[in-house]
């Protein structure tokens, strides 16, 4: 089983880097599924129905989302009937929130388990994302060995934990928010994928995907500012391809993707 996973889409360029490359990106790696973080994709600030049904059409399988999935208020009226969009399974009262925390990708005669997940900390007061996530993956391989794990958290040891608690249960653990790519992607003992953060698809030179300019000035200042995305400049697609054992759903493949549009090739 063949997967590619692209980092939180920050704002139009993010989604235009998407647009413009995910076709490639297939080319090279004949994923038989694309799965994309994209609770940034309106202006950094969660997603909107037109958006994600883009997404889609530009060829992505599922959606999900992170710490942002409330922010255009508009996922309300769409997000209980959009089959291939998911939020953090670990909010309290898990079963009268809106949407799901779960998906299933059909692949052939195969099926493959897509949860999202949100830390705790420095993130908020969410459930214990490793009980509800325990719980939920318990499920899923009653149906599917193939389990993939977005888990949208802050903190790297909270991420490597997860990896570690997880090894050998999932075939996956994929860390984002965080927007930055790290040189960490390995497979764990049990046959766990493994990455600290996938990175992130926008703005190239910003700070994380926003105009540097108000961010700087609030460290500066401690002042409030606003976080804007930028209309024009250069991108970056970050992500990873993934190849799975189809027996078994262990990981036999991790690989991190970057591009850069002043440097557009592909590793």
């Amino acid at each position: 089983m063949k997967i590619l996973f692209i980092g939180d889409v920050v704002g139009s360029i993010g989604r235009d880097m998407l647009k413009e490359y995910l076709p490639k990106l297939k080319e090279q790696y004949k994923p038989q599924a694309t799965v994309v973080n994209g609770e940034n994709a309106a202006g950094g600030r969660g997603i909107t129905e037109k958006i994600y049904k883009e997404m889609l059409q530009s060829g992505v399988d599922l959606v999900t989302m992170g710490n942002h999935t409330w922010d255009q208020k508009e996922i309300m009226d769409f997000i209980d009937t959009s089959k291939k969009l998911i939020r953090p399974a670990n909010y309290p009262n898990n079963e009268i929130t809106p949407g799901k925390g779960i998906a299933y990708i059909k692949i052939n005669q195969l099926e493959l388990a897509v949860i999202n997940l949100h830390g705790r900390a420095f993130m908020g007061d969410l459930e214990d994302p490793f009980r509800v996530g325990k719980e939920i993956v318990e499920e899923a391989k009653k149906r599917t060995p193939h389990i993939l794990i977005d888990f949208h958290a802050e903190a790297t040891s909270e991420k490597e934990t997860m990896g570690w608690y997880m090894d050998g249960h999932v075939s996956a653990v994929l860390g984002t928010h965080t927007h930055v790519q790290t040189n960490d992607a390995r497979i764990l003992p049990q046959g766990t994928a493994y990455q600290t953060d996938v990175g992130m698809t926008g703005f190239y030179d910003g700070i994380l995907g926003m105009k540097k300019d108000s961010i700087i000035q609030k460290f500066l200042t401690q002042m409030p500012a606003r976080f804007e995305t930028p209309e024009e400049g250069p991108g970056r697609l970050n992500g990873c391809y993934l190849e799975l054992n189809d027996r078994t759903g262990k990981a036999v493949k991790i690989k991190p993707i970057r591009i850069d549009t002043d440097h557009p090739y592909f590793y």
